[in-house]
């Protein structure tokens, strides 16, 4: 059967004010200057949306916005990118969240105001459209405290319509990392922490021993390591795959996300695993060209171009 998007992506919105080019780090009671400012649209699961729309395949968005200038500027975002926003919500009571990110070559700081999407939960979900796609994307599970205790359920749900999945805890704000991986795990086909995220859900002290501790658990683990490429986890394989090294990096922000919609543009294809890591890889170094996560991401000959002339790669 035909389905109306390749994929549904479940998760937060929010703007990004990202300061480049700072002068110093914060301290209490004294300025600093930032010698580049832009307002990019933000959340990991935002970035990762537009920036799969981008490479070409059709992508549907469920969130929740305020009713305001920052929700204004998402929805002409992710439009502006191909991605459909008839299922995101908006409600005049909340105000949209907006992210403060500090950049600093490939590392960068933020604060974050949740707004709207701490009150997005399982039961603004309406589990028959979940049917209109072939695969569902859920993206930072501790910003999103209507999920907590019923993740499992939104996955079971597409497992059972016959959907694929895909899970990227993200950062835990509150450091508790409070998440029965057991229960979601087997509901997930490809899981996406990166290094630190892993070791810090699986309580391990380093990353051999947390890969362990899942190993089997998901059908595909996919390690993000930023400069240090990437490590996927499926069956009995454990395979490293290099990364494509900017030398020029803009900023980090949104690579993770964008090494996501490169991994899943390729699955979504039918490549192998294989070929999904490398892709993966690339699509994250791509990011890091320009300011923000959907910058780089302008449109599939776009995304070849900067990885030709960058990465010396091609297909």
């Amino acid at each position: 059967m035909t389905k109306k998007f390749d994929v549904i992506v479940i998760g937060e919105l929010n703007v990004d004010l990202i300061f480049n080019r700072i002068n110093g780090f914060p301290e209490m009671g004294k300025e600093i200057l930032a010698d580049g400012m832009t307002l990019a649209l933000g959340s990991s699961s935002a970035i990762c949306a537009s920036n799969m729309s981008s490479l070409g395949l059709k992508v549907a968005f469920l969130g929740k916005l305020g009713k305001d200038i920052f929700g204004q500027f998402i929805i002409r975002e992710l439009n502006k990118k191909g991605v459909d926003t008839s299922l995101v919500i908006i409600d005049e009571n909340l105000p949209t969240g907006a992210t403060m990110a500090l950049s600093y070559d490939e590392e960068r700081a933020m604060v974050t105001h949740q707004g709207a999407m701490s009150h997005l939960g399982i039961n603004d979900v309406d589990m028959n459209l979940l049917g209109l796609a072939q695969h569902v994307h859920f993206s930072s599970y501790f910003l999103q405290p209507g999920f907590h205790g019923s993740l499992h359920g939104l996955f079971e749900n597409a497992k059972a319509l016959g959907l694929t999945t895909s899970l990227d805890i993200q950062w835990d704000p509150s450091d508790k990392w409070d998440l029965n991986l057991d229960i979601i795990l087997p509901f997930v086909d490809i899981f996406f922490p990166n290094e630190i995220e892993l070791q810090k859900l699986t309580g391990k002290k380093n990353l051999e021993e947390a890969l362990e501790s899942v190993r089997g658990k998901s059908g595909y683990t996919l390690v993000k390591r930023g400069n240090k490429g990437s490590l996927m986890c499926y069956g009995e394989k454990k395979i490293s795959a290099g990364p494509f090294l900017n030398k020029e990096v803009v900023d980090a922000i949104g690579a993770g996300d964008s090494f996501n919609a490169g991994y899943l543009y390729k699955f979504l294809q039918g490549s192998p695993p294989e070929e999904c890591q490398i892709f993966g890889n690339l699509t994250g170094a791509v990011s890091t060209t320009e300011t923000g996560g959907t910058e780089a991401f302008k449109n599939f000959d776009h995304v070849m171009r900067i990885a030709s002339e960058k990465f010396n790669y091609s297909e």
